[in-house]
């Protein structure tokens, strides 16, 4: 027969979670740049993997650059333009290298409160304050050849993120630095300098101002 056991002798070793939020502003230094993987070529790649198109069946279609870097933004289901909110709690994870802290205990200490989410995937997104531009940018494909990227570029900008954080792990002033070291090391979006690609285009940069 089993024991019953009175919550009075139960001894607890497992805390509560300690998490905390706090908003900054983060305003840009540098350029933001975006390369989401459009809706058209998701659809292209969808119809041509379900036989509905292929090399034989139709002449090349001409490219369109304004569709190309219009595509390439993350835009809410309200309308606005965002920033992917796990870019930003995955640039705060890498800069935790930076300062002896493990990652895999960063990764369940730092998280990110979405503002809206993306009307194509469902992405969580913060809101992204500026006004977007057409960006063409020659690069070289991995077999070599050389193609032009049109991308939304945004070269003032700001973003309000709330970053919620356990307690028991950071302090405030921790969370103010690693966003900050984000800001300076790391950055956001494409040619930021903790590219994986490269040593980046010194894009993404900015600095933090606790709101």
């Amino acid at each position: 027969m089993a024991k019953t056991v009175t919550p009075e002798a139960v001894a607890v070793t497992v805390t509560p979670p300690n998490i905390q939020a706090v908003q900054f502003k983060i305003v840009g230094n540098a350029p933001y740049m975006q390369a989401r993987f459009s809706q058209k070529a998701m659809f292209a790649m969808m119809d041509k993997m379900a036989g509905k198109t292929g090399k034989g069946n139709k002449a090349r279609e001409a490219r369109d650059y304004d569709s190309e870097w219009q595509g390439a933004m993350h835009v809410s289901a309200e309308g606005w333009c965002g920033i992917p909110a796990s870019s930003i709690r995955a640039a705060m994870i890498s800069a935790c290298r930076l300062v002896g802290f493990k990652m895999t205990m960063a990764k369940l200490s730092v998280f990110v409160r979405p503002e809206g989410f993306d009307k194509v995937d469902g992405q969580p997104l913060i809101r992204l304050y500026g006004e977007p531009e057409r960006c063409d940018m020659p690069t070289r494909n991995a077999t070599g050849v050389f193609d032009i990227r049109v991308r939304p570029m945004w070269r003032e900008w700001y973003a309000q993120p709330v970053i919620q954080f356990d307690a028991d792990q950071f302090k405030l002033q921790d969370v103010f630095n690693l966003l900050s070291r984000v800001g300076m090391q790391v950055g956001l979006g494409e040619g930021r300098p903790d590219s994986k690609m490269s040593s980046g285009l010194g894009y993404g940069t900015f600095t933090v101002e606790s709101t």
